[in-house]
């Protein structure tokens, strides 16, 4: 596969990691307090994350000061996002925040033309502008939202598109699965100092499976998150961003018994023929360079 092609099976994996993820926390939130939730989360998916790296050889400490810089960066805007992100959600309703943050493909991709000179051309840009109104008809924000926590949403886009575009910058030297690990234990230490100030919950067997489920998720997103901003066009990649939504229409009819409506189904599949249109033009660009240099 190329690299546009890998990095869009990546942005995939890790949007339906973050969701499962998200589905297996709304479960339990209800009966845990979300420090102690978030803290117990990131023990096991620390453990998780380098356990592996350990099984792979991948552990490094000898990477350069630059490389632990934008680590070190980037696992700050990790701590900024979840900071603004909850803060917006308290004041304003999910939809309207999630209808913020999908102009994330626009903005990872307008940051990575300005600041690292990656084209876009048209017809990608187009894809993203058609997911994009897709996204509008799942989520179909109402205006009223928008008068509370907007700007500590448009905090959090900043702060994830900010995030990703350092990823880019780290070299292709630096195992992923060290930059996964290094984010993961910066959430997990501020989650902990958080959870010392509030009562903790007992936690049954049937909270600790889910809890663990969840870590795992949390886990392959981090990772999979990583991996997708460096590899490929960053222009091809984002508009895979949409994918979590449609893993969202699922679970919550599966979980939760949330059936979508005809106007939210319609708007998933745009964003699925905006995804599948992109791939076919990956698929073109690779197959009319490959005869060029035949």
């Amino acid at each position: 596969m190329s690299p546009n092609q890998r990095g869009s099976l990546f942005m995939m994996g890790s949007m339906a990691s973050f969701t499962f993820n998200d589905a297996l926390v709304k479960m339990i939130g209800a009966d845990m307090p979300l420090a102690q939730l978030l803290t117990l989360r990131g023990a096991i998916a620390c453990v998780l994350i380098y356990g592996l790296a350990r099984c792979m050889g991948t552990m490094r400490w000898d990477l350069g000061c630059r490389d632990w810089t934008l680590i070190g960066l980037r696992s700050l805007s990790e701590l900024a996002i979840a900071y603004f992100f909850l803060t917006a959600l308290m004041v304003m309703p999910l939809a309207n925040i999630t209808a913020i943050l999908q102009v994330l493909p626009l903005t990872v991709t307008l940051g990575a033309a300005l600041f690292f000179h990656e084209p876009i051309g048209w017809r990608r840009m187009l894809a993203i502008l058609v997911g994009f109104s897709g996204v509008l008809l799942i989520i179909r924000p109402g205006p009223e939202g928008f008068s509370e926590g907007t700007s500590f949403a448009l905090a959090a886009v900043l702060c994830v598109t900010a995030r990703d575009l350092i990823s880019r910058r780290i070299s292709p030297e630096t195992p992923s699965i060290v930059v996964a690990l290094s984010a993961m234990v910066a959430v997990f230490a501020s989650a902990a100092v958080l959870s010392l100030g509030v009562e903790w919950a007992p936690i049954e067997m049937s909270g600790l499976s889910l809890l663990t489920g969840a870590a795992v998720f949390i886990f392959a997103g981090f990772i999979f998150s990583v991996m997708a901003m460096r590899a490929g066009e960053i222009a091809v990649i984002s508009p895979f961003r949409y994918s979590g939504l449609l893993w969202a229409l699922l679970l919550g009819w599966l979980l939760f018994g949330d059936w979508p409506d005809p106007v939210t189904m319609l708007g998933a599949l745009i964003v699925v023929a905006t995804g599948m249109f992109t791939l076919y033009r990956e698929g073109a660009s690779a197959a009319a360079a490959k005869r060029a240099r035949t």
